[in-house]
C-alpha cells in the first residue's frame, strides 16, 4: 500500500532491487543536488535550485516532494508542488545506474497519491524537447503530450541563470 509518508518497494526484474520512496526534506538537499549534477541534459537555475530556493519550495509544498533511496543513498528525486488547481513535477530524475528498476514509476505514483490527497486532479510537467529518454518515459507511462498550448516564460530575476549539465 502506498501512503503519503513513505513506502518500500521490492521488484524482481531478473535482479533484486530494494528501494524506499520517502518524503524529501531539506536535509536531503546536498545529496539530491549532487544527484542532479550527474544527470545528462539536466538544467538547474542558480537561485531556484540553491539550497535556499529548494527550502522555499519544500516549505510551500510540505510533504509532497519525494526521493528514492537504494543502497543507502538517494538515487532519485521529484520536486512536487501545486497551485491549488494543478500539480507540477520538477526535476524528475533517477541515477543512471538505477534506471529500469521501477524507481521512476514508484516516485511518480507516490507523488500522484500525495497530490490527490491535497485535492489536486491534474498534474503537469515539462520535459525538454531534446530529452529523448524523459519524453519516452512519460509517454510509456501514459502521460499525454499537449499540442494545444504554448509554454511561455518571463524572467523576473536575470540573476537566476539556467545551466545545463553536459
Amino acid at each position: 500500500m502506498i501512503t503519503k509518508d513513505s513506502f518500500n518497494v521490492t521488484l524482481d526484474l531478473g535482479v533484486h532491487m530494494d528501494f524506499t520512496i520517502r518524503t524529501m526534506d531539506i536535509s536531503d538537499y546536498d545529496e539530491v543536488y549532487d544527484l542532479w549534477t550527474t544527470i545528462h541534459g539536466f538544467a538547474m537555475r542558480s537561485i531556484d535550485d540553491s539550497k535556499e530556493g529548494v527550502k522555499r519550495f519544500l516549505d510551500r509544498n510540505p510533504g509532497l516532494s519525494v526521493v528514492a533511496v537504494a543502497d543507502g543513498k538517494i538515487v532519485g528525486s521529484i520536486l512536487v508542488g501545486h497551485d491549488g488547481r494543478h500539480g507540477c513535477f520538477y526535476h524528475v530524475c533517477v541515477h543512471e545506474n538505477y534506471r529500469k528498476n521501477g524507481i521512476g514509476r514508484a516516485m511518480a505514483t507516490s507523488a500522484m497519491v500525495r497530490l490527490k490527497s491535497e485535492g489536486i486532479t491534474k498534474i503537469q510537467l515539462v520535459a525538454f524537447t531534446d530529452n529523448q529518454l524523459g519524453n519516452s518515459f512519460w509517454q510509456a507511462e501514459q502521460w499525454v503530450e499537449r499540442k494545444d498550448l504554448n509554454v511561455y516564460d518571463f524572467t523576473l530575476n536575470d540573476e537566476n541563470i539556467i545551466a545545463f549539465n553536459k
